[in-house]
């Protein structure tokens, strides 16, 4: 009969590196060269995790002798994308498994997973911090960041994610980009042996100073709300192929951008870089700013949001449109009664539920041309994107809203009609969807959504990747977090955590992040009171039992070492 071994908490009876290794790291994100002891505690928690994982390894081989039959100990491992291996509890956990009658020594590690758990298997992510290179030339804090690395790659995370700043690479107008600092980064990534996800920012802070000045010369290149609040940051659809930008367009700058990325980090794609993410809209999303001035927009807020249509690039589009369509007064204006910020769907004559002119044929019309804009912005990008990444060996990705709000939030960002048709978009130019801000902390229909868009992506066959909020395992606790995205309706194949800083490390946060990726690497111990409330169609969330779950909790030998 096989012995199930665990390693228990820290007690008198441990050794004290077996103590050491179950405290949290905690790495200072400081411009003090703490090099030393920052390298030393990390190299001390990995010779103890190191000590604690032979310790219990040793133990499972021994495990044969005192009237037990002789085993052989097989470690199970699951090939990732790229051709990684690591084993399903991380490098840091092993599962073994016994077979009655060889010898439990010399023999070679063989693999013992299904085809199926392969393509099952969530990539795990962390976001590096969006500071990590500044000045195009240096990384900062490079004792840190690299500490931080070998930390994750012990912990046995897949990779990390890059958020890359146009502003930073690009200062000027000219053809010249800086890619020194990131490629820096990239090769501290690949000598970690982590894999690197890539986000190409052109939104908010990563605009560079030359487009920011172009819109300080003509405003209505930004969005623009029924009050006339220009959107810091947030160039409008309208002005998409239209030279605004020293000549150029915008379009034609984020080409060039995607071009020199791929030319600059040519010996990185299809090996140390496996995914490269553009940017589609506010924080990355394919949306409208609907939020209010000052938010982000994944901060929360209370309202509907405003319509975005009242630069006169996008109203002079909307009244070529109404005129097409056989009703130029149509184009004189966007909604005269929708909604502010802050104001609920009922207390406004365009969304209410009775008799609101929303179901009338004028908001039929906007809500259609509203929408329409955005997919046509998003196909756009998305096929520059595409003429560059097109034939490199890495996954193209975009970030779609995870809007958790009423439908009249989802129109006022540009999503009238649902995820249907940007997942259609999507999947045209095989990029995967990112569900942006996910937060599992109590939220049913978060998860229901999430359920929902993985669903909508399968019918037209995009595949589903997925980003936190920040520090989210910190709110949701971290059986709910592993528990939604192991159940089969809402697990993703790549999941990105947001995002790494001096927070990150905190004792307050560390442990319940190596909770979280342990729970995520064994969903099987993950129950369905862990997942959130039945949704509006009533069914239930539920965490995935197959019989190689069952079979491997009843016949296997399991050793966890943290």
């Amino acid at each position: 009969m096989c012995r199930k071994i665990t390693q228990q908490p820290p007690s008198n009876t441990q050794s004290p590196q077996e103590q050491q290794a179950a405290r949290p790291v905690q790495l200072t994100w400081t411009a003090s060269d703490s090099r030393n002891p920052m390298e030393a505690l990390l190299m001390q928690r990995a010779a103890a995790a190191a000590v604690a994982r032979c310790r219990c390894v040793s133990e499972a081989a021994l495990a044969g002798h005192g009237g037990q039959p002789g085993g052989a100990v097989r470690l199970a491992v699951a090939r990732r994308a790229g051709g990684a291996v690591r084993a399903r509890l991380g490098p840091a956990r092993a599962h073994l498994s016994v077979e009655p009658g060889k010898e439990a020594s010399g023999e070679q590690v063989e693999e013992d997973e299904e085809e199926e758990e392969e393509e099952e298997a969530v990539r795990l992510f962390v976001g590096l911090p969006e500071d990590v290179v500044s000045n195009g030339r240096a990384v900062n804090r490079p004792q840190a960041v690299s500490a931080a690395l070998r930390a994750l790659k012990l912990l046995g995370v897949d990779g990390v994610e890059l958020p890359v700043s146009w502003a930073v690479v690009q200062p000027g107008s000219g053809d010249w980009f800086e890619w020194a600092g990131y490629l820096a980064v990239a090769g501290m990534v690949r000598d970690a042996g982590l894999r690197l996800r890539v986000s190409l920012n052109t939104d908010g802070a990563a605009l560079p100073g030359w487009v920011t000045d172009a819109a300080a010369a003509d405003p209505d290149i930004l969005f623009t709300d029924r009050s006339g609040t220009r959107r810091d940051g947030c160039l409008s659809f309208a002005v998409d192929e239209l030279p605004v930008l020293v000549g150029k367009s915008p379009l034609q700058a984020y080409e060039a951008f995607f071009r020199s990325f791929a030319d600059a980090f040519q010996d990185f794609l299809g090996s140390v870089v496996t995914d490269v993410t553009v940017s589609l809209g506010p924080n990355g999303e394919l949306r409208y700013p609907s939020y209010p001035p000052g938010s982000c927009g994944d901060d929360g807020y209370a309202g509907v949001g405003e319509f975005q249509c009242y630069d006169k690039y996008m109203m002079a589009r909307l009244k070529r449109h109404a005129e097409s369509s056989g009703q130029p007064l149509w184009g004189l204006s966007g909604p005269h009664d929708a909604p502010r910020y802050g104001e609920s769907p009922e207390s406004s004559a365009f969304f209410r539920e009775s008799g609101g002119s929303c179901d009338t044929a004028y908001g039929g019309f906007f809500l259609s041309w509203y929408a329409g804009e955005l997919l046509a912005h998003g196909d756009r990008v998305l096929a520059a994107a595409s003429s560059v990444f097109g034939g490199v060996p890495v996954e193209l990705s975009a970030k779609v809203p995870l809007l958790r709000g009423p439908h009249a939030a989802e129109a006022t960002a540009g999503l009238h009609s649902g995820y249907w048709p940007v997942a259609e978009m999507f999947a045209r130019h095989a990029c995967t969807v990112i569900a942006s801000g996910v937060d599992a902390a109590g939220s049913g229909p978060a998860g229901e959504l999430l359920a929902r868009i993985k669903d909508t992506c399968r019918e037209h066959g995009a595949a589903l990747a997925a980003e936190s909020t920040p520090l989210a395992v910190a709110r949701g606790g971290a059986g709910t977090w592993a528990a939604l995205l192991a159940g089969e309706r809402t697990r993703p194949r790549q999941f990105t955590y947001q995002r790494m800083g001096a927070e990150f490390f905190s004792p307050g946060h560390w442990p319940l992040f190596v909770q979280f990726v342990r729970a995520l690497e064994w969903p099987e111990e993950a129950h369905d009171d862990d997942l959130p409330a039945a949704g509006e169609d009533g069914e239930r969330l539920t965490v995935p039992r197959p019989a190689s779950v069952a079979q491997t909790q009843s016949d296997a030998t399991e050793v966890r070492s943290m």
